[in-house]
């Protein structure tokens, strides 16, 4: 390969990311939370649109409109019977080794690594503890599938990609409570037979790595990584991998092509990577608030933890709640509280205008109504009114925002993250995205255009290989089904 074909190959490498040559310092965050609420602070939204190159998402939601440069902090709540993820984060954090022990830090690994890794299988199945970077997959059947393979090396992976505008959960996570964190992925790999792990970070969480690289240096001078974790023999060592800023690294495969250093594309499966992941070998990959989760229930008990929550939703769940409630932050909250106690009592409502709706779970996710509010937060109560959980992350819009503004916002996130594997994703968002632009610059589109509309979300629907393209569906399916008449002014109905 010559020069010029060699650089060619490698600035088409680099479109595939955002950040690959750049610190956020610069960037302006043009993030769904930061997008409604342009107008809640009109002169700072003015002043970072200016700013170039633009980004999703900085993790600063609750500060939005955000950019680079910011450094407030959210409000942290437990409104839970027992505080799980958030513990530590409410009283300050426990960065340091010396902190994390001090609050029955790595007990449950000196306990466990002394059992046999079926036992710590069992007790996460008792937990009924299930994925929570949005997915929702049941965590025990995914432990279990990469212990039942015989092939060597195994990999473990946390997922730290936290890429959907308006979720900033794992961020704090990892600034505040690293250890959890590490130790959590100790486990993990000693319950599937993994003797190497990796956090997956994203680029623009600069202090995250800084916090979670060291550490990590503290856990091994401490023996908690390396050859002989605690004095068990079990040898286990852990590094992080940081992105380069690509939303679509936030599912798992286009995560594992990233390693790889090929293009972050969406692999079909089957194979999944709990049988062919990184470098083809056994992969388990977990979200980082589904990791965290673990220490308290190997420390409590996997039956203490299915206690907590309703129906298929067991334990607790972090929200994150963007700047325009009155009460913006993290809180972490018992599965099966009413979505409406999250909204106005936890968030306090919106700060100014009338909340029109929310999105939970990130931007390719169902909208949902005030008249839906009473529905409870869990995965198959909010699937069945065409929202989600997701991520956790939950939006709230008033009426300064339109539904076809939204819709030009959300299929432009998508066009510029999309990976291109798939053609309706790659394409259609890109259409659907000019067309709503068109009709906001220059009056309604066309009825054809409309009948356009449905038929590229159809076809997301039903053909996309991951969840890019099926939230995204999911989310014009909901504003269409909840808000018809405010979508419908985008279009001529002549």
């Amino acid at each position: 390969m010559n020069a010029a074909s060699s650089a060619s190959a490698s600035q088409r490498h680099r479109s595939y990311y955002h950040l690959a040559d750049s610190t956020i310092t610069n960037h302006a965050c043009q993030g769904l939370a930061c997008f409604v609420a342009r107008h809640a602070q009109a002169t700072k939204w003015e002043a970072i649109s200016a700013q170039q190159p633009h980004m999703y998402c900085l993790g600063k939601c609750f500060a939005a409109p955000a950019c680079g440069t910011d450094t407030a902090r959210p409000h942290m709540a437990i409104d839970a019977p027992n505080g799980i993820v958030l513990s530590r984060l409410v009283q300050g954090g426990a960065r340091t080794l010396t902190e994390y022990t001090a609050t029955e830090g790595y007990a449950a690994l000196t306990d466990w690594l002394r059992r046999p890794p079926a036992e710590i299988l069992d007790e996460i199945e008792k937990s009924s503890l299930r994925g929570r970077g949005g997915a929702g997959f049941p965590t025990a059947k995914k432990w279990r599938a990469v212990a039942a393979q015989n092939a060597q090396p195994k990999y473990v992976i946390a997922n730290a990609d936290e890429g959907d505008p308006g979720a900033y959960i794992d961020r704090f996570i990892l600034e505040d409570d690293p250890h959890a964190v590490i130790e959590a992925c100790i486990l993990a790999g000693y319950a599937v037979g993994a003797n190497k792990g990796t956090v997956y970070l994203r680029k623009e969480y600069p202090d995250a790595l800084r916090i979670l690289t060291a550490a990590i240096a503290e856990a091994r001078d401490a023996g908690f990584l390396g050859a002989n974790v605690a004095g068990t023999g079990f040898a286990f060592d852990l590094d992080v991998f940081s992105g380069q800023g690509s939303y679509v690294c936030g599912e798992e495969t286009a995560l594992l092509n990233s390693m790889e250093g090929v293009p972050p594309m969406v692999r079909p499966r089957p194979p999944y990577p709990t049988e062919h992941g990184l470098f083809g070998q056994p992969t388990l990959v977990n979200n980082v608030e589904t990791l965290a989760n673990i220490p308290w229930i190997l420390r409590q008990g996997g039956a203490a933890y299915h206690a907590l929550g309703f129906s298929r939703s067991r334990g607790t769940k972090v929200v994150s709640l963007n700047s325009l409630f009155h009460r913006p932050g993290l809180y972490e909250v018992e599965f099966g509280v009413p979505v409406r106690h999250i909204v106005e009592e936890l968030g306090g409502g919106l700060r100014t205008g009338t909340i029109q709706g929310v999105i939970i779970g990130g931007p390719l996710a169902g909208v949902l109504p005030p008249s839906l509010f009473d529905t409870p937060l869990g995965f198959d109560e909010l699937q069945q009114v065409g929202a989600s959980v997701g991520h956790g992350g939950v939006i709230a819009f008033d009426e300064r925002t339109s539904l076809p503004e939204l819709m030009q916002h959300v299929f432009a996130f998508a066009a510029e993250e999309s990976c291109g594997k798939c053609t309706p994703c790659r394409i259609g968002s890109r259409t659907v995205e000019e067309v709503f632009q068109r009709a906001l610059n220059a009056g309604p589109a066309s009825r054809d255009d409309q009948a356009f509309v449905a038929d590229i979300v159809s076809a997301l629907h039903a053909t996309s290989l991951c969840g890019l393209g099926t939230g995204l569906a999911d989310f014009a399916l909901s504003a269409l089904k909840h808000y018809p008449k405010e979508v419908a002014h985008a279009f001529r109905q002549d």
